[in-house]
């Protein structure tokens, strides 16, 4: 990840590469690649969902006449998790969301710090 951490820019104009400068804003605030990394990160929560499907552990919700189920939508910058209305359910869906949690802190470190 330190390459992210290290991006730089520099404007091209009239064909010359200008000086490169390190932007104000973090990752997460605008960059272009903030969008990849969030699709990334969201095809790891979605195989975590399925898998926990798989297992019997979450039950999607039905969707018109009951033929398509649908545990999780994942829009540019937002989630929303679909599931049993239980305590069971809930209990469940935290496990995974944990588990998520857990896997992303060992691999990228806080998403909040600074870095990031």
């Amino acid at each position: 990840m330190k390459c992210v951490r290290s991006v730089t820019y520099s404007v091209v104009l009239n064909g010359r590469n200008g000086e490169e400068f390190h932007p104000q804003r973090g990752l997460r605030q605008g960059d272009p690649l903030s969008s990849y990394l969030f699709l990334i990160c969201a095809e790891g929560f979605s195989r975590l969902i399925q898998m926990a499907k798989i297992k019997g552990k979450l039950e999607g919700t039905k969707v018109g006449r009951g033929k398509i189920v649908v545990l999780h939508l994942f829009f540019a910058n937002d989630s929303m998790l679909f599931g049993e209305a239980s305590i069971e359910g809930a209990n469940n869906m935290m496990v995974v969301i944990k588990e998520y949690e857990h896997n992303q802190m060992n691999r990228w470190g806080y998403l909040g710090s600074e870095n990031f």
